[in-house]
């Protein structure tokens, strides 16, 4: 019998992620995948899923799926606690562990008291097709499957082999910070801005509200065009993850998973890539410091 879940209800976004589609820049399409991959691969590893499975990134919770079959499931990301619906009776569940469930059961994940996105892995992984090598749903390109709809269902993988007994498992989690420092590697158009380095650590930037997961937008004292530059104009040239592109109203925007793969504007930096993670549960308003790299 395939296995599967059926989506009840659906908050403000839903997708379904893996780790991206790696190596398809050069026909323009991004690497997608989850926006704090740690969580994501901690969601896989505590149901037992290879790291390559894919799962569900949430955008504050409301999400509620019945499951067909049992299932074991783990909410990763900021700390909040499932809700298992079982006979008509609701029970609270803790994240960051595993959680058996029986068939029919629903799993509703909550709206998180701090960050933005909570990862939830079911046993055996969302079986959608793969496009490109992966099953994460781009939100630029529209590669992928869509976000997710009431109604639908998702099919599952074979359920692992080893499954962790209830009350075992548990990891240690924190709250979603409201202000980040994060290291930046200069260039490689560093030179196009005026005392790039300087601006950058000098100033303390606020998360915008038009930010999501192709870039998140910086509001702050603009940065200003080297002398020598203005009035110029840069060819499209290739963007990665984490790039830090200054267009020209210079407020810097900090390039996500679903980033365009080329741009014309000036990359001051890139964002050190262990540090990139903490972007994905930034909610508008928050603080942000781009700290430059020792050279």
């Amino acid at each position: 019998m395939s296995r599967s879940v059926t989506v009840e209800a659906v908050g403000p976004q839903a997708l379904v992620v893996d780790r991206g589609r790696a190596g398809w820049a050069h026909i323009g399409v991004p690497g997608a995948g989850a926006l704090d991959d740690p969580a994501h691969a901690l969601a896989q590893r505590l149901v037992g899923n290879d790291l390559s499975d894919a799962g569900l990134e949430v955008l504050l919770g409301g999400l509620a799926l019945r499951v067909a079959q049992p299932t074991t499931v783990a909410l990763t990301g900021p700390p909040g606690a499932l809700t298992v619906r079982r006979g008509g009776v609701d029970r609270p569940a803790a994240s960051h562990q595993p959680v058996h469930l029986a068939a029919d059961d629903v799993v509703v994940v909550p709206s998180p008291g701090s960050g933005l996105r909570s990862y939830l892995a079911l046993g055996g992984g969302i079986a959608v097709d793969p496009v490109l090598g992966s099953r994460s749903a781009d939100t630029l390109s529209g590669l992928g499957p869509p976000p997710l709809e009431s109604g639908q269902t998702l099919p599952l993988g074979p359920a692992p082999a080893r499954v962790a007994p209830i009350g075992t498992g548990a990891v240690g989690v924190s709250i979603a910070p409201d202000a980040i420092e994060v290291a930046v590697h200069l260039g490689p158009r560093d030179d196009w801005i005026a005392d790039a380095r300087a601006r950058l650590r000098d100033t303390v930037w606020t998360v915008g509200s038009s930010s999501d997961r192709v870039g998140v937008r910086l509001d702050g004292e603009p940065l200003e065009r080297a002398a020598d530059r203005r009035g110029e104009e840069l060819p499209s040239e290739g963007l990665v993850t984490g790039a830090v592109q200054v267009p020209p109203d210079g407020r810097p925007v900090v390039f996500l998973a679903d980033h365009p793969t080329t741009g014309g504007y000036p990359v001051v930096g890139v964002v050190a890539s262990g540090e990139l993670a903490a972007f994905a549960q930034l909610r508008p308003g928050s603080s942000v410091r781009l700290r430059p790299a020792t050279p």
